[in-house]
C-alpha cells in the first residue's frame, strides 16, 4: 500500500513562522504601501493625495525618502522598474507564499527560488546606488541596515526550499 505525503505541521516549523512574518510585513506594508506609493506618485515634491496610501503613511515615507535614501526620492526610471516587480510579481508571491509556507505545500520550492534570485539581484543593484551611485545615501549603514533583511532573507529562503526536495511534507501512513 502506497503511502502519501502530509504537511509537517507548523508548530513542528516554526522557522515557517519567522518567513511567514516576513512575507505578510512585506505584502501588507512594503508591497502595496511603501512600494505602491512610488507608482502613484510620480513625483513626491508636488502631488496631489492619492486615495492610497494615507496621507500621515506618506508623511512618514517621504521623510524616510528625503532623509536616508534620496534613490527612493529621486525615482530613476530603472528603480521604478523594480518597484513595478514589486507590486506585480513579488505581491503575489507573498500572498501564494503566505499559504503555501502556511499549510506545507512543497510546490512552492521554485516559486522561492525564483523570488529569491529576482529579489536579491534588485537588493543588490539597489544597494550599488544607495552606496556609490548618483543618488548615494548620505547614510550609508542606515541604507544598508534598512535593507539587510532584502539581502539575507532570498538566501534563507533558498536554504530552506533547497535542503531537501519536500521540505514541508513528510510520509504519511
Amino acid at each position: 500500500m502506497a503511502s502519501s505525503r502530509q504537511p509537517i505541521p507548523l508548530k513542528r516549523r516554526p522557522f515557517d513562522i519567522a518567513l511567514l512574518g516576513f512575507f505578510a510585513i512585506n505584502l501588507f506594508l512594503v508591497t502595496y504601501v511603501i512600494s505602491l506609493e512610488q507608482i502613484v506618485i510620480d513625483t513626491p515634491f508636488a502631488y496631489a493625495p492619492p486615495a492610497w496610501p494615507p496621507q500621515f503613511l506618506l508623511t512618514i515615507i517621504h521623510w524616510w525618502e528625503k532623509t536616508f535614501d534620496p534613490l527612493l526620492w529621486a525615482r530613476p526610471a530603472w528603480y521604478r522598474a523594480t518597484i513595478w516587480l514589486d507590486v506585480l510579481v513579488f505581491g503575489p508571491f507573498y500572498a501564494v507564499a503566505l499559504y503555501a509556507f502556511g499549510r506545507g505545500r512543497d510546490w512552492i520550492r521554485i516559486p522561492s527560488v525564483i523570488w529569491a534570485s529576482i529579489m536579491f539581484t534588485n537588493v543588490f543593484i539597489i544597494l550599488f546606488d544607495e552606496l556609490g551611485g548618483a543618488h548615494a545615501s548620505p547614510h550609508p549603514a542606515v541604507v544598508v541596515m534598512a535593507n539587510a533583511a532584502w539581502l539575507l532573507a532570498p538566501f534563507v529562503v533558498g536554504w530552506r526550499v533547497l535542503r531537501k526536495q519536500h521540505p514541508f511534507t513528510e510520509e504519511g501512513a
